[in-house]
């Protein structure tokens, strides 16, 4: 763990990083496409050096709704939800220990044909 300083000048210890991945102009197909989605998160997981607990849940919805997946992983988890009327994904990926950020645009290019990324990287943290 690293430590840092909270927003308020006190003490704190990283208990990860969490990245809020915001992706729209999605081919739609792509989003409701769980085979393609799992490739993603294969890549992820490879890049980051991740260590998958159990098997991976995907839940396709009926047309013309989208899926939902979730990988849980010995560090945290991964997740997202897809929504191919908007074209839009929100992917989430958490990490208890630190990792450079993956290039996340050139990812969902490749896996969603996307046109935008927006990511957010949060620190997690508890005062001490």
């Amino acid at each position: 763990m690293v430590e840092g300083r909270g927003c308020k000048g006190r003490n704190a210890l990283t208990t990860g990083q969490e990245w809020l991945v915001d992706v729209s102009g999605c081919v739609p197909e792509r989003l409701k496409d769980a085979r393609g989605l799992a490739a993603l998160f294969e890549e992820l997981i490879v890049l980051l050096e991740l260590k998958v607990v159990g098997e991976p849940q995907w839940h396709v919805f009926p047309e013309p709704g989208g899926v939902t997946g979730l990988t849980l992983l010995a560090e945290s988890h991964l997740t997202i939800h897809t929504f191919p009327e908007h074209g839009f994904a929100a992917l989430n990926v958490y990490c208890c220990r630190p990792r450079l950020c993956p290039d996340f645009e050139d990812l969902v290019v490749r896996h969603l044909g996307a046109v935008s990324c927006r990511v957010r990287e949060l620190r997690r943290e508890v005062e001490t």
